[in-house]
Parts: C-alpha cells; sequence; structure tokens
C-alpha cells in the first residue's frame, strides 16, 4: 500500500504533504517559523506529537488529537537534579533528537544523552536511568553537536521489551528486560577519527543512523560515520559493507520494508565539507545485502548542487517503492519507483530535519 500523506519537520516548523493526481504538494503548516526538532506522525485516532527546539525559550513539546489540525502543550522531559560530583555534560535537555512508538509506550532520545519514556501518550517521561547511570556514558562526546545525542531508536517487533538505540558517539546499546538493563553492541564497527588502538572501540563509535528490517529485525542498516554497516544478528555484530560507491560517509538509511536487503543512501563529502560528491546528489541503493550498489541519479540535480540528507530525511514508506527524501536546503523529491527516478516536489522550503510518512 502507498501512502499519500508525509509530514515535514523543519527548521521553520511543520509542512504536510499530500500526494495527487499531479504529484505531492504542501497543504499544511504548523508552528510556522518555529524549529521542529522531530515529529511522529498521526496513529489512526489522529495523535501527533511534534518536538519543538525553542534555543532560550527551551525545548518544546505538542500534542495534535486530529492529525495536525490543532495543538496543545505537553510536559516536555526534564533530567533530574544534577549531583555537584557529576563529570560530563549538564543534565539538562537540549534536544529530542528523536521519537518513536511501540506498543503503546513512546521512547524520546534526547542530547545530552538521555532516553525518556512515557506511557500516557507523552503527557509525562521518565529519564530511562539504567542507561543513563552507565559507567560507559563518561567516554561518550558529542559528533555534530557539543553533546552525545541518542538519534535511532530500534525496538524489536517480535520482542516486546527488546530496544536498540544508536548514538553519536556513544555506540549502540540494546535492553531486552524493558529499559532495566543495557548492554553495548558496536564490535565490529571502525572509528578512523580515533587513535588506531581506539578505532575498534564499540563505546566511541559514531553511527550516524541506524534502521531495522521489517521483513528480518534480526538485520540492521547503519550509515556510519566512517561507512556503512550491516548485522545480520541482532547488533551481535557488525560488519562494513565495502562496495557502495562514490563516498563511505553520510548520514541517512532507509531500508525496504519488505525486504531486508534492499537499503538506501545518500552519500556525501566528509567532514567539515559536508556536501554531495562532485556536487551532483545521488542516491546509493543495494538489493542484496550490500553486496552490490546502484548510484541512482534520474531527477536529481547533477550540477551546482550543495544539498545534504540529515539523518532523518529519507523515508520509505509501506509499499517500499515510495520514497521521500528533504534536503538541509529546502528541497524535497519524491520516487515512485524504488528510487529508480525522482521528482522534484519543492525548492524553498526551510532547512529539513525529518521526513514522515503517515
Amino acid at each position: 500500500m502507498r501512502e499519500d500523506r508525509a509530514w515535514l519537520a523543519t527548521k521553520k516548523g511543520i509542512f504536510e504533504l499530500r500526494a495527487g493526481g499531479a504529484g505531492w504538494a504542501v497543504v499544511r503548516s504548523s508552528f510556522l517559523g518555529e524549529p521542529v526538532s522531530m515529529l511522529l506522525p498521526p496513529t489512526p485516532s489522529g495523535r501527533m506529537i511534534a518536538a519543538l527546539n525553542l534555543g532560550h525559550f527551551g525545548v518544546k513539546l505538542h500534542a495534535s488529537d486530529d492529525a495536525g489540525a490543532s495543538w496543545h502543550e505537553l510536559a516536555a522531559p526534564t533530567y533530574p537534579e544534577q549531583p555537584a560530583d557529576a563529570a560530563g555534560p549538564a543534565w539538562k535537555l537540549v534536544q529530542i533528537w528523536s521519537m518513536q512508538e511501540d506498543r503503546g509506550t513512546l521512547w524520546a532520545g534526547t542530547l545530552p544523552g538521555g532516553l525518556f519514556r512515557s506511557l500516557d501518550g507523552g503527557e509525562s517521561w521518565r529519564l530511562v536511568d539504567a542507561l543513563w547511570n552507565r559507567p560507559e556514558r563518561a567516554e561518550w562526546f558529542g559528533g555534530g553537536y557539543d553533546t552525545p545525542g541518542i538519534h535511532s531508536i530500534c525496538p524489536h517487533p517480535r520482542r516486546p521489551g527488546e530496544v536498540l538505540v544508536g548514538i553519536s558517539c556513544g555506540g549502540v546499546w540494546v535492553t531486552r528486560d524493558d529499559g532495566a538493563s543495557w548492554s553495548l553492541q558496536a564490535d565490529g564497527m571502525r572509528a578512523a577519527y580515533m587513535p588506531p588502538d581506539q578505532a575498534g572501540n564499540p563505546n566511541v563509535q559514531d553511527p550516524h543512523a541506524i534502521v531495522r528490517a521489517p521483513a528480518d529485525p534480526e538485520v540492521l542498516w547503519s550509515q556510519h560515520h566512517n561507512g556503512i554497516f550491516r548485522s545480520t544478528d541482532n547488533a551481535a555484530s557488525w560488519q562494513e559493507v565495502k562496495t557502495a560507491p562514490l563516498a563511505n560517509f553520510g548520514f541517512a538509511v532507509a531500508t525496504d520494508p519488505n525486504d531486508a536487503g534492499t537499503a538506501w543512501f545518500v552519500p556525501g563529502v566528509a567532514d567539515e565539507r559536508r556536501v554531495p560528491v562532485g556536487a551532483a546528489l545521488a542516491v546509493n541503493r543495494t538489493r542484496d545485502g550490500g553486496q552490490s550498489f546502484e548510484t541512482l541519479r534520474r531527477g536529481l540535480p547533477q550540477a551546482d548542487c550543495y544539498d545534504i540528507v540529515y539523518r532523518h530525511g529519507l523515508a520509505v514508506d509501506a509499499s517500499g517503492r515510495r520514497l521521500l527524501m528533504g534536503s538541509t536546503t529546502g528541497h524535497v523529491w519524491a520516487s515512485d519507483d524504488a528510487g529508480d527516478s525522482w521528482q522534484q516536489v519543492a525548492a524553498h522550503l526551510p532547512p529539513i530535519y525529518a521526513v514522515r510518512f503517515g
């Protein structure tokens, strides 16, 4: 089933898209002018959650019970009082970077690296102490931000209570008892930005994004700061995928809901440049678990293009055929054929932080 509604979280509000005979079009905006760092699309009942990052005014949460027609404010997650002898970053909410719903539980990943949960639809939140209190957290550090952050939350659809999170820069952590205990599972990842004797340290890895394959939940894909990694044993180990063309750097990854071997990546030039390779936007797709890739360019700008796609800026719908991609310069492209060709949807939106199908 192809989904015909989608939402964009941007630097200046939420924009709702709908697909029709003439393609995708923006039909509504919310929080115009305000940075929206993450959103959850409507549930069947119409419940949406939006996280705003208002700088001086702090992080705010809002909910809608009518699919975005109206909104009301919720209490944002708060950290407990920081002990006087606590090392590391301040225990203060900087940003909600990720949100995920699983079997009635809402999870929120934040900067500075705390995971929160809500059992009442976002009305109240509790810090997951067992992860926050891990001694390994003292080694975590920021990647693109000054502080570490949880950007990926991957519940296991067949195992209630099992959740995997990705942290920049803190590796991959897994709970199998609903958050009561956690294990570090980034073995096989490689951090070239560390001294050689620390490159394999699982606790300092920077997985830019992690997605679980719905078709086979034991399979996970990660776009890492230093390459593409794949696990076929539920994160017990990770293997580097070295066949992707153009570059091993990027942020976004999406996987086909119906085929665990199919995934899409958006390569770029690493570190301080962060632009498409050769100023030409492309998407790499594998259909055989990373053994080979196709580079898809049809309909994407191939000259003077400096768009980068953030971690949450690439989405695939339930059919596995329809994709949406939003960039740092406010461009949106759509594909109805699994990425073989793309059509520009918008060219002048604010920088896009996240794309979500309904």
